[in-house]
């Protein structure tokens, strides 16, 4: 689930007033809460970005620990917070929204990087230019992306007709083994592929062997089998034209993906 932080924080008037004002001290926000602090000058500029957030997400996720204090907002600093707060920020996870005075800084994860420019550029075109941007949004790296970005497109490779993995493909197996063990308790599903040579009842047994093969490999590196389920496509799911050698060699292909 998701959790988000949200900081306003008005300009200080001295260091004394920053004394004189502290804010109660600042929890970690469970899963699906929206934890909003800071030290804003009155009960308005309060109450206003508070009932914004509780519109946004829900009364019972907002944890207030807003403080009122002697700090001076910049002109219309209200109107600019109400911008900020809105529907972009529940994208963002294990994140922060950070207004102090007229500096805005967002961090935490977005799941694309084309979400990650699309927040940005929202911030920045609901304020004036007298504010500056940090950007510090962070593309996630999901878990099916890890398994992809590891196998890099490789081919698994097999002894001819059967089920024994070459040193190569051995070799691959060991890269992917350290990236399952990144995945905790997520199954993975190993789909074993062929090219279209030959009999179908024949490429069937023989992909699922090598699915067999692929996760019998893998326990042997400490994965867990009990979340390693298999399972044989043969030629259904060519990905190349068959009518090439080249083809059929990227058909003959072991696949990973994560259980939804």
């Amino acid at each position: 689930m998701r959790y988000l932080s949200i900081a306003l924080t008005s300009l200080l008037l001295s260091n004394l007033a920053l004394a004189q004002n502290v804010a109660p001290p600042v929890a970690t926000p469970k899963p699906g809460q929206i934890l909003v602090s800071g030290t804003v000058p009155d009960e308005a500029s309060k109450q206003s970005a508070l009932s914004k957030l509780q519109e946004l997400y829900g009364a019972d996720r907002v944890v207030d620990q807003i403080s009122v204090g002697a700090v001076v907002a910049p002109a219309n600093w209200n109107g600019y917070v109400q911008k900020l707060i809105n529907p972009s920020l529940k994208q963002v996870s294990r994140g922060q929204l950070k207004i102090d005075g007229n500096t805005v800084s967002i961090n935490g994860e977005v799941s694309n990087e084309a979400q990650r420019q699309q927040i940005a550029s929202e911030i920045a075109g609901n304020l004036n230019p007298t504010y500056t941007v940090k950007n510090g949004l962070r593309v996630s790296a999901s878990e099916q992306g890890l398994l992809d970005q590891t196998l890099a497109n490789r081919t698994i490779e097999f002894e001819s007709g059967q089920a024994t993995l070459t040193p190569s493909g051995m070799s691959i197996l060991d890269e992917m083994s350290a990236a399952l063990s990144k995945l905790k308790d997520k199954k993975v599903e190993v789909i074993g592929h062929t090219d279209n040579q030959g009999l179908r009842a024949r490429n069937i047994s023989l992909s699922k062997a090598r699915a067999d093969a692929v996760k019998d490999y893998l326990t042997q590196k400490g994965i867990n089998g009990d979340l390693i389920v298999t399972s044989g496509q043969g030629p259904d799911r060519p990905i190349m034209t068959n009518d090439t050698a080249d083809g059929r060699s990227r058909n003959r292909r072991i696949e990973f993906r994560v259980s939804q």
